[in-house]
């Protein structure tokens, strides 16, 4: 049973010519942000932020060698760096989406 037999109201041109589509979809441009102000600054809070995750994913790195060589003390004081750095990376966040609204 061919897609006509079930559906011959639908025209074979697959909406080319069907009077019934209006419209094809979004036209050029859709999803990209047509404001550059807010684009900008959504660029660079994600830049701030990924650098402070390059930060932490080094300070685990540190910490974690210091923890198997016994060396405690380096090791808590990296941990509250992660600490510090995971906070600022939350207040940089949330300070850009009060201005984002």
């Amino acid at each position: 049973m061919s897609t006509h037999d079930r559906y011959p109201e639908i025209r074979p041109t697959s909406g080319y010519a069907d009077p019934r589509v209006r419209s094809t979809g979004p036209g050029p441009g859709a999803g990209a942000d047509s404001d550059p102000d807010r684009s900008s600054m959504l660029t660079a809070r994600l830049a701030v932020v990924l650098s402070i995750l390059v930060g932490q994913l080094w300070g685990l790195t540190v910490g974690l060698n210091a923890w198997m060589r016994g060396d405690t003390r380096i090791a808590w004081w990296i941990a509250g760096f992660e600490v510090v750095s995971f906070s600022l990376a939350l207040v940089v966040w949330r300070a850009g989406q009060r201005r984002d609204r």
